[in-house]
């Protein structure tokens, strides 16, 4: 199989990059390669924003209405590998002919920035507003700009900004239709091929089709896998770790599809929360509002499902809920296919059972019967872009009062994922009232003993799980008293 180099359009300029450390994020990329200082680092950890920049993309689907597609992302946890066959932009490339852009003027006619860090982060996050929404609502300006902190200002003026910055076109539109046949010809010459990159000694695969992925994952058995890169390139800037041999599943066409069936969802591994946020929240709104705290737009822009499974962190987001729905996982391994519970992938403190060479391909999540009920509880020092203390899905089914299936897993209670089994066994087949809830909440004692860390104590943790099986108790029991709750808060 033949390899080739990254190729990308910065700005409207194509780049080749093959001479390149992979570790390398797209920040040093800018700032030290490039001199584009406009992008700040302010945490390197993808929490403040200030790295913001944009990737533009064009949709697989070949068609005469191929739209460009605009998406933040924060430029400290991203490596060059994101690159291929995109847009990258920077608040550099948004003034024209001499002129500001038009987000740019908002932002100056609305007083929304003081000391000026933070101001190009939002200003790229404003961008990007505007070019997914005509006419963004104020709550979807808050989401956008929700990964974007500001110390000075305050955020009424940048809201401000945002809402008198809607539906302006600007240059990026005029030439969308070059720069849409630009990238689909990156993405013809790349066809059959793999993009490589490499550097002081360090390097970087980006196969173009499964197939390739799996003899790649065969060949460099030690290599780790990278889809956003967003925990990964925490180990790169935090710990300053460099890794050998990376393979990238961002272009790998079989690992980005969501599919919907009558049976369930199938959603690839390297599909962004970004996709499948909206499919999923259509059937499962409980779990579209957590997947909405798990981290800001710029993390879900470019975080993934596998990769949030793979990680194989104990307070991960998606593993309890996963587990509490059933979910199974694809794993491959050449042209070996295998089916394993989500539960069971879970082995021990960040072990699994994949086995060398061997990725997740894809995660099945069965439809809930109608008469199931599906809670999910994360609680964390913030509400949004925060890792949880503890988090909590159960899925329940009643008949006539009394418990004929129920589902519960945990996050952050301990090693890994888990399931609450004694819990479980005290509610099964037992009568849905306040004292089978006191035994279950009881029986969660024997099932965990969490450790205390920065986070939150084990007595904590432990009274939080029995309280939030109290709190679904209380709002699957007496519906109309949460909402009479909620409407009067």
């Amino acid at each position: 199989m033949s390899s080739k180099p990254i190729r990308f359009l910065l700005n409207d300029e194509e780049v080749s990059l093959a001479d390149i450390n992979p570790n390398t994020t797209l920040l040093q990329y800018l700032r030290e390669k490039l001199g584009k200082v406009g992008t700040k680092e302010g945490c390197a950890s993808g929490d403040c924003g200030a790295c913001t920049v944009v990737l533009g993309e064009v949709s697989r689907e070949r068609s005469s209405t191929a739209e460009m597609h605009y998406k933040t992302v924060n430029a400290c946890i991203a490596l060059l590998p994101n690159l291929h066959g995109r847009q990258l932009i920077t608040v550099e490339d948004l003034q024209h002919e001499g002129q500001m852009h038009p987000v740019q003027k908002s932002m100056v006619e609305q007083h929304g920035s003081q000391c000026g860090f933070c101001t190009p982060g939002f200003i790229m996050s404003l961008f990007a507003l505007n070019k997914v929404h005509d006419r963004p609502t104020r709550e979807q300006a808050n989401q956008a700009l929700g990964g974007n902190l500001c110390r000075c200002t305050g955020y009424r003026s940048i809201i401000d900004a945002a809402m008198t910055a809607a539906n302006k076109t600007d240059h990026f539109d005029s030439s969308s239709a070059i720069t849409i046949r630009r990238l689909q010809a990156i993405a013809d010459d790349s066809v059959g091929t793999t993009i490589e990159l490499s550097g002081n000694g360090y390097r970087a695969f980006s196969p173009q089709s499964i197939g390739e992925l799996a003899r790649l994952s065969e060949t460099y058995a030690e290599a780790r896998l990278v889809a956003g890169g967003t925990d990964l390139c925490l180990q790169i800037t935090q710990n300053l770790d460099q890794f050998d041999t990376l393979i990238s599943t961002l272009d790998v066409p079989e690992l980005c599809q969501v599919e919907l069936s009558e049976k369930g969802f199938t959603i690839g591994a390297a599909a962004t929360y970004s996709q499948f946020i909206t499919p999923l929240s259509q059937q499962y709104p409980e779990w579209g509002a957590m997947i909405e705290r798990l981290g800001s737009l710029q993390i879900r822009n470019l975080g993934t499902l596998g990769g949030n499974i793979a990680n194989a962190s104990p307070v991960g987001d998606m593993p309890p809920v996963l587990i509490a729905m059933g979910a199974t996982m694809c794993l491959r391994k050449g042209d070996r296919i295998r089916q394993l519970a989500i539960e069971d992938f879970f082995l021990d403190y960040k072990k699994t059972a994949l086995e060398a060479g061997e990725f997740i391909q894809s995660i099945f999540i069965p439809n809930a019967s109608d008469t199931t009920h599906l809670k999910i509880y994360k609680v964390s020092k913030r509400f949004d872009d925060d890792i949880s203390a503890v988090l909590a899905a159960i899925t329940l089914q009643l008949k006539d009062n009394v418990v004929s299936a129920i589902d519960i897993a945990f996050g952050g209670m301990a090693a890994i994922p888990k399931r609450a089994v004694k819990c479980e066994a005290a509610l099964r087949n037992q009568q849905w009232d306040d004292a089978t809830i006191e035994r279950a909440a009881a029986a969660l004692s024997e099932d965990f003993n969490p450790l205390s860390d920065a986070r939150a104590s084990s007595q904590y943790r432990l009274q939080v799980a029995q309280n939030l099986l109290r709190r679904a108790y209380i709002e699957i029991s007496s519906p109309e008293v949460v909402t009479q709750v909620i409407t009067h808060a």
